[in-house]
């Protein structure tokens, strides 16, 4: 999970719009793909020069341009150039901390969403910013690094089933919004599969690295929360909006977007109130075993009380102590301090304390 803030002391004092990247470096070079189809064409194929997507063609075609790495800030200038983009977009493209948002510039919508994948080494929810431009006809999608969840829509535009083909660049933001959403079900799911693990660990055996477990899972819900909960007022103002970029028809699947984002919502809350139960427990299991503890040490202390008074009566060495020159005195004294022990470990089990 990245860090809060980080990198962004590199901007103190520059002005706004000024398009400085703000994530991790990338060894990689940018890669740029084109998707172009309408309902009876498709081309895809990778580009070396945002040149060669623009201008865009005079015909009803819905062109889809995908850019892996943004560290490369001259390419976004150059594109929102090309695509007449507000610098202060710009800005927020290659600063990605952005929380999930919905901005509305009449000719083009900018929207920032966050994807989330299980991290390659660690295991831990790794996080990466998308942002799409939405135009009359095209799709802009920016990421920091390759690979994503939008395959599904590859695919489908691959094959021409459905509606991807037949419909417009608001559809296609929809599909792209509808797959991330879908993969925070995932996410959710693999999470929850832990805290249930962790719940049934806890009952049997509550040990130190059970807790520095509870703590990284409920980092990670926060981490989850943080990134989901803005995207409900996404969805929802794009469901609401009065834009001519989105159709009527495309209303109606945002709302069982939204619809998806409230059950994100819910599913979060819902680990964040167990995990706290785990917690809970944790404690409750660690408290018990340290009474259990106490209570042994006390019986234990309490037996040896009377014991430890005995043998200080016959450790005091007087001359004229009657028992001391009796021959059976030894055993006796041993036999009176072992009655003493049994009677007492018989009071405490009849009193339920052991």
């Amino acid at each position: 999970m990245p860090g809060i803030g980080g990198g962004f002391h590199r901007k103190t004092g520059m002005p706004p719009g000024t398009v400085i990247y703000l994530g991790e470096r990338a060894a990689e070079g940018v890669r740029m793909t084109l998707i172009r189809f309408d309902e009876e064409r498709f081309e895809e194929r990778e580009i070396a020069s945002i040149d060669e997507a623009l201008p865009f063609p005079d015909d009803r075609s819905v062109s889809w341009i995908n850019i892996d790495g943004l560290h490369d800030t001259a390419l976004i200038e150059r594109i929102g150039e090309l695509l007449g983009v507000h610098s202060l977009v710009l800005e927020d493209i290659v600063s990605t901390r952005q929380r999930p948002k919905l901005e509305d510039h009449e000719s083009y919508l900018y929207v920032v969403l966050r994807m989330l994948s299980p991290a390659a080494r660690t295991g831990e929810i790794d996080s990466e910013q998308i942002s799409l431009l939405v135009g009359p006809r095209y799709v802009v999608s920016f990421q920091e690094r390759p690979g994503d969840v939008f395959d599904p829509i590859r695919e489908r535009l691959r094959q021409g089933k459905g509606r991807m083909r037949k419909t417009g660049p608001d559809f296609l933001a929809y599909a792209l919004i509808d797959v991330i959403v879908d993969n925070y079900f995932h996410i959710l799911e693999t999470v929850g599969d832990r805290v249930e693990e962790m719940d049934e660990r806890i009952v049997t055996d509550p040990d130190p690295a059970a807790l520095h477990e509870i703590r990284a899972l409920k980092r990670e819900t926060i981490y989850l929360r943080k990134a989901v909960w803005p995207l409900r007022e996404v969805v929802g103002g794009l469901e609401r909006l009065e834009s001519k970029l989105i159709a009527k028809t495309t209303r109606q699947y945002l709302r069982d977007v939204y619809d998806h984002t409230i059950q994100v919502i819910d599913t979060i809350e819902a680990l964040r109130d167990m995990i706290s139960g785990i917690l809970d427990i944790y404690l409750s299991s660690v408290s018990n075993r340290m009474n259990e503890v106490m209570k042994v040490l006390t019986i234990i202390a309490t037996i040896f009380i009377p014991l430890t008074f005995i043998a200080g009566i016959y450790g005091m060495n007087f001359d004229f102590m009657p028992e001391l020159r009796v021959r059976w005195a030894y055993p006796a004294v041993w036999s009176v301090m072992g009655a003493v022990a049994l009677a007492m470990l018989f009071y405490f089990r009849r009193k339920k304390w052991l």
